[in-house]
């Protein structure tokens, strides 16, 4: 009897757990309209926003997503602390307000930093590839492959359909309700 009571209670405290975490799905749909506004306020694709953040912080399910709401792993200039699991941790990572306040500061990065900011003047919204390239050869990541896999997130979840202009984007949503 204690047996099954143990795996019982193992069960749901992994259910529990799994149920905690963002699908890409649900994260797409969670963020999906705060990317498509950056983008109007940026020129950064909302797909590059969207693609970056689900790559970098595994859909918002990472250590710093997680607490201190930082979907782009960015580094701050103090130390932060914050409690996980009844223990304090220091960490260099900026904290942000909400996920919303960490897309407008990546936006910010790009935008505004010496070593981006040539891509808003040479790419536009619509050149998603020509982004996540710019981004990797600027120095944003260390890996070769961070590009490649930016863009297989993007192609994935079409998310460069969201690059579009609103009225696209309202008859992508009439189509969808429809469907549904």
């Amino acid at each position: 009897m204690k047996k099954i009571l143990l795996i019982t209670t193992l069960l749901i405290s992994t259910l529990a757990a799994s149920a905690q975490k963002n699908t890409s799905q649900s994260y797409i749909e969670k963020f999906k309209d705060d990317a498509i506004k950056i983008m109007h306020e940026t020129g950064i694709p909302a797909s590059i926003v969207l693609g970056v953040a689900m790559h970098e912080s595994g859909c918002g399910n990472s250590t710093i997503a997680q607490n201190l709401n930082n979907q782009f792993g960015v580094k701050g200039y103090n130390t932060v602390v914050y409690t996980k699991h009844n223990k304090k941790v220091r960490t260099s990572y900026k904290r942000y307000d909400s996920v919303f306040d960490s897309f407008q500061d990546f936006a910010r990065i790009m935008t505004e930093r010496k070593q981006f900011s040539h891509l808003a003047d040479a790419l536009t919204h619509y050149d998603y590839k020509g982004w996540a390239k710019g981004i990797q050869r600027a120095g944003y990541a260390g890996s070769r492959r961070w590009a490649s896999q930016v863009l297989g997130i993007i192609n994935r979840y079409n998310l460069n359909d969201l690059d579009e202009n609103p009225a696209n984007q309202t008859q992508l949503a009439d189509a969808t309700t429809k469907q549904q």
